[in-house]
């Protein structure tokens, strides 16, 4: 689907040093005889793609740069680093341009695929940290936290946002983890094959742990260290409400019987309680106070609705997913 909006796809144009590079890379027998593809997601990163991509050269990997519509020499750059470079026409958002790297990553065949971003934060010399468990076929989906080890200075209100987020998305995906925002993440093959990702913004990390928790996949997390060079780009509350309703969303997709049946057991909650209310006022001073009543009953309805809706809507999702298993 993705694949009939991409413009063109540049080839990497030859370094001369790189094998030299490459075989002085540290961890590289970490590494052995896998093929690893390294996919980095970009929007307009012509000051820092052209070092993530040599920096990340060094190791024994295939680097596939998804250039998401950018209008600087974000793809120029990274072609002439020596990476694949897929491009995008138009500014399709993170998601659309991971699922663009995925796709081209598999037609290398790959043991193991990494994500890294494009504007510095992530350092390719921990390619091997995160690959490892992957790689030893401990893991399928290995995330990579700030929080583990105390490397990276985190700014306050980052992590405070960072904590909301772990606890919404771990209670309604079914898996926790503690830096569910990170972006630097490596995927086994048996991962890649079971995962596709239908957000296209700054919720598809999030989608991720739904995902894992759909497909009964193993979750590790390393530790990994974070730099912020520059400001961000996009407002940190916009991107905040953006994650807040992809988490929304998927637990709606993906966890109906959570999703309707939670809330419908608190609106239920909130009618008997206002029914007691009810039934106190009237034992109290024998009148029958209507509003209340009222109230009373048409929450308890319609907690009753979503609760039920929540069970049908589980129990249709699971007949799907057996039926297209079998096909």
């Amino acid at each position: 689907m993705l694949w009939g909006n991409i413009a063109m796809l540049h080839g990497p144009l030859e370094n001369e040093g790189m094998d030299e590079k490459r075989s002085t890379a540290p961890g590289l027998s970490d590494f052995g005889q896998s093929t690893v593809v390294v996919v980095i997601p970009a929007f307009n990163e012509e000051r820092l793609i052209g070092s993530v991509v040599l920096k990340t050269l060094c190791y024994p990997v295939t680097v596939i740069v998804v250039d998401d519509g950018s209008t600087d020499l974000t793809a120029d750059l990274a072609a002439r680093a020596g990476a694949q470079v897929v491009c995008l026409p138009e500014n399709q958002g993170k998601g659309a341009a991971l699922n663009a790297g995925v796709q081209k990553a598999l037609d290398y065949e790959p043991d193991a695929v990494v994500l890294i971003d494009a504007d510095g934060q992530h350092l390719p010399g921990e390619l091997p940290v995160l690959l490892s468990p992957v790689l030893a076929g401990r893991a399928d989906v290995v995330v990579g936290s700030r929080y583990i080890a105390k490397g990276s200075k985190v700014p306050v209100h980052r992590i405070l946002g960072h904590k909301f987020f772990n606890l919404i998305t771990g209670a309604a995906s079914g898996v926790s983890v503690s830096d569910s925002q990170c972006g630097y993440r490596a995927f086994s093959r048996r991962a890649l094959d079971e995962i596709r990702f239908s957000s296209t913004g700054f919720s598809v990390e999030s989608e991720m742990q739904f995902w894992a928790h759909e497909k009964h996949l193993v979750v590790e997390e390393v530790p990994v260290t974070i730099q912020y060079l520059d400001k961000p780009k996009r407002p940190v509350m916009r991107q905040g409400m953006d994650v807040l309703s992809g988490v929304i969303k998927f637990t709606g997709q993906y966890r109906p019987l959570l999703y309707f049946g939670g809330t419908g057991g608190v609106v239920m909650a909130a009618g008997v309680l206002i029914g007691l209310r009810f039934v106190r006022i009237f034992f109290d001073t024998s009148e029958l106070a209507l509003g209340s009543g009222l109230a009373s009953v048409l929450l308890s309805i319609v907690g009753m609705i979503l609760i039920s809706t929540g069970f049908i809507l589980h129990s249709v999702r699971g007949l799907l997913i057996e039926l297209l298993e079998k096909k």
